[in-house]
């Protein structure tokens, strides 16, 4: 039986428990003389009863699905004949063909495979037989204890509430977890690359160039891990965007927010929030196709005859469009959100509408407008099409926005490109990228928080 048609057959009965649970306690109710004699109101008796109906299945399923693959392999693994392990070194390779060959999509004349194949299969039908039997046994052995246990004197309300609290405190843990898990992953590659190339050369080279030779007679791909380079392409690309959107963005909300009619904010502000929704793919056509052949051609017209068809200006301005409403919405939201006690406490005293925007508004409203810059940069920096499509992947060092750059993101995307093996320095060189733009994100988060603690606490 399939997995989903057994999750149905677990939310049936998780149904059936909750309706009948609920049921059972409104007749004790009754008997007993009303439901003021309960506890717990009957939607609790239904959800303790639907609790163990469906946890204990669902989890049994999940530690089934996570180890019956690797102990359906072992015991296929292990009835193989000596030679035929021999002759075949990759065993992960040599189980797919067997588990192709027990699903009709690969035919073979040899007897160790078409047996282990049949093998296979047969622990595959015993294992869906045992997977149905002893989920669907669980649920119903939850059904039935629920049932019989819901009793005036039983406190479901606080074993649903319990149960509640222990999901929300193992959702925080497994976010916790996962993060963990991600930087764990990233350093102890980064930790390997930097075992093979100086973390100096790393940070202060100021050539990029990740090419290695694959055989030690070739020449001309020693390979250079310089990341100067692609520093300062992200930075100047994510500084261009940044002075587009910021203004742009703010001056915008501070309008909708404050001088706009509702009928001119209701309309202007959808029509600028779907510049979020398009595509960056998108983007990065116009940028390829429209923004850069346009700078490349105004800059040789005034006299800039080295302008490339790539540049870090088109790539930024076309990205600073994009984020434009990041910054927008956000600061509106937070300018909105302050009372409008101060800005009449503001205006009885003789300020401007303007001044009060300036020395009021704007202060109060400041944590949450930085807020969304932090966001917009941390979204310039992670972009990744609209530089490949507009702002090259040539890596140099150069201060020229006229000229074709890279960034941080375009070279882990390029190293990563296809079957690699994670075990050279080209490879290797992206999560070291990827760990050192982390560390980047990570003060850039510090700073702004230290930021917006000293200027709260000035207006405080």
């Amino acid at each position: 039986m399939q997995t989903s048609t057994l999750m149905v057959i677990v939310l049936a009965l998780t149904l059936s428990a909750y309706f009948l649970a609920k049921k059972r306690s409104r007749d004790i109710a009754t008997v007993a003389g009303g439901l003021n004699k309960l506890h717990s109101r009957p939607n609790y008796y239904g959800s303790y009863a639907a609790i163990l109906a469906a946890v204990p299945s669902v989890l049994l399923l999940i530690i089934w699905q996570a180890f019956e693959p690797s102990t359906v392999k072992s015991l296929v693994m292990a009835q193989l004949p000596q030679s035929v392990l021999d002759t075949n070194e990759n065993t992960q390779l040599l189980f797919g063909q067997i588990v192709h060959i027990a699903n009709g999509l690969l035919q073979t004349d040899e007897p160790a495979l078409l047996a282990a194949a049949a093998y296979y299969h047969h622990l595959e039908s015993i294992g869906r037989t045992l997977r149905f039997v002893a989920v669907a046994a669980l649920s119903l052995v939850g059904l039935s204890f629920g049932w019989r246990t819901v009793r005036p004197k039983l406190k479901a309300r606080h074993h649903v509430e319990k149960c509640l609290q222990f999901f929300l405190m193992f959702c925080s843990t497994l976010a916790i977890l996962t993060t963990l898990g991600i930087v764990l992953s990233v350093l102890f590659e980064a930790i390997r690359f930097f075992q093979i190339i100086p973390i100096t050369d790393f940070l202060f080279g100021k050539q990029w160039s990740p090419q290695i030779a694959l055989r030690a007679d070739q020449q001309g791909a020693t390979g250079a891990f310089g990341a100067i380079p692609l520093f300062t392409g992200t930075l100047m690309i994510s500084f261009i965007a940044m002075c587009i959107a910021a203004p742009i963005g703010l001056m915008s909300a501070i309008y909708l927010a404050e001088y706009a009619s509702p009928t001119v904010r209701n309309i202007v502000k959808p029509v600028l929030e779907v510049l979020a929704g398009i595509p960056t793919v998108v983007y990065g056509f116009f940028a390829a196709l429209t923004a850069a052949p346009f700078i490349r051609d105004l800059a040789h017209a005034i006299g800039f005859s080295g302008a490339s068809s790539e540049s870090a200006l088109a790539a930024g301005m076309v990205m600073g469009v994009m984020i434009i409403p990041f910054v927008s919405s956000l600061s509106d939201d937070v300018i909105t959100a302050v009372p409008q006690s101060l800005r009449d406490g503001s205006l009885g005293l003789g300020a401007t509408q303007s001044e009060t925007i300036i020395n009021v508004v704007i202060p109060a409203a400041l944590p949450g407008i930085v807020g969304g810059l932090l966001l917009a940069v941390s979204r310039a920096i992670g972009e990744t099409m609209i530089v490949v499509m507009a702002a090259g992947l040539s890596a140099k060092l150069t201060a020229n926005p006229l000229d074709s750059v890279t960034t941080v993101t375009v070279q882990i995307v390029t190293l990563l490109v296809g079957d690699q093996e994670f075990d050279s320095p080209k490879t290797l060189a992206a999560f070291a990228l990827g760990l050192t733009l982390f560390v980047v994100t990570l003060a850039l988060n510090f700073v702004a928080l230290r930021i917006v603690k000293k200027y709260r606490e000035q207006y405080d």
